[in-house]
Parts: structure tokens; sequence; C-alpha cells
């Protein structure tokens, strides 16, 4: 018995319901890797940020989170090089789909029960999302801009619903501007914390707030 359409489970009907000692025998997500790319790079080294946001208040399967982290990775190392971006995947895949199995061999009807006990078992996992939530972003040099805007436009044809692609004006996954981030630079109040910044304060303990 394959898969069931994703139309089934599109939908957040019920309450959230995840792996615990009391839902066991979950199968493991298809998603397994959340970062791709120069992972590592400096903060300084990928200034521009673009956000893949969701329209729609759904659920997205991890077949196909893993389907658009394939073909999103896969277009910008042809295109533009895989040291020229980080992406991440920024939605993971807890609540627990449940099926409720029915026999359609000969003589199903002497086995199959109807609707009695119909409470399901496991038979995947599945992203909630709400409208505006960002579902991937990819920090990169400039030069590789049209590249990563092209890779999230496919990387909507593998999920349902309707989504945006938004250009950030941060500097990377910093919460930080391009101009607040020059600024804290030259005054030298930025220490590099791999991907992020952290930003030396004007009050508080000075050990905290020197290196």
């Amino acid at each position: 018995m394959g898969r069931r359409p994703g139309k089934c489970y599109r939908y957040c009907k019920n309450k959230p319901y995840i792996k615990s000692r009391y839902c066991r025998g979950v199968p493991d997500g298809k998603l397994r890797i959340f970062d791709l790319g120069r992972k590592k790079a400096d903060v300084s080294e990928f200034s521009e940020c673009v956000h893949l946001v969701s329209l729609e208040k759904e659920q997205i399967s991890s077949e196909a989170l893993e389907a658009s982290r394939i073909s999103c990775n896969k277009y910008i190392v042809k295109t533009a090089g895989k040291d020229a971006f980080h992406m991440r995947i920024r939605v993971h895949p807890f609540h627990v789909l449940r099926i409720n199995k029915m026999l359609s061999c000969a003589g199903a009807d002497r086995l199959q029960t109807g609707m009695r006990h119909a409470f399901g078992k496991p038979a995947g996992l599945v992203a909630r999302v709400n409208i505006g939530q960002v579902l991937i972003s990819v920090r990169f040099r400039p030069s590789a801009r049209a590249a990563v805007v092209e890779a999230l436009r496919r990387c909507k044809m593998k999920f349902p619903g309707r989504q945006q692609i938004v250009p950030s004006n941060k500097w990377g996954f910093t919460d930080l501007t391009h101009e607040q981030y020059h600024d804290l630079q030259s005054q030298g109040r930025l220490v590099p914390m791999g991907h992020h910044a952290r930003v030396l304060r004007r009050h508080g303990p000075l050990a905290k707030n020197f290196f």
C-alpha cells in the first residue's frame, strides 16, 4: 500500500500529535539535513539573505521538504557554486500523521472492522506552518542573487499552497540591517559568532561585554 496523496493531510485539523512515550513506532521523517552549503562561513562573508515564506496555514510533509531541499541545493550549486551560499530549512516536521489501514484483498469483508477502533497507526511526519512563517532561508554573496531566487522559485513547486519569495533587509542571518552592521563594525562592537554576530552593549557587567 503506497503513500496517500498530500491533499489528505494538507490542512491543520486536529491538535498537534507528536512522537512521545505514548506515541511509539513513528517512522523517521525523510528530512535529515537542515543546513547546506558553506554553513561554517563567517558572518562577514554572506551579506545578502532571501526567505521563502508560507502564505497559508497548512501542513507540509517531510517528503515535500526533502524534495525542496534537494532541488534548491542542486540548482544553486550548479549555477553559483557550492561555496557561494548557506541554506537553512526553518521548519521541522514534528506532527505525526495517522492512517486507519483498510484491507482490499479478496475476503477482506470478513476481517475488516469498518469504523470500529478507527484511531489509526503512525504513517509519517509533517510540519505545521502558519501564514507568514519562513520555510527556507538562504544567505549568499551578492553575485549569487539571481541563482538563489530561481532556486527558491523551483522550491515552491514542491509545496502545496502558496509561498512568496521575500528579500531580507538584514545582514545574512543576523537581525541587524546593513547600516546597523556597518556602524557597529566601525565602532568595534561586533563579535563574530559563526553565522551571526554578537553586539557588545554599553551597560551591564564588563565581563560580558569585553572579549
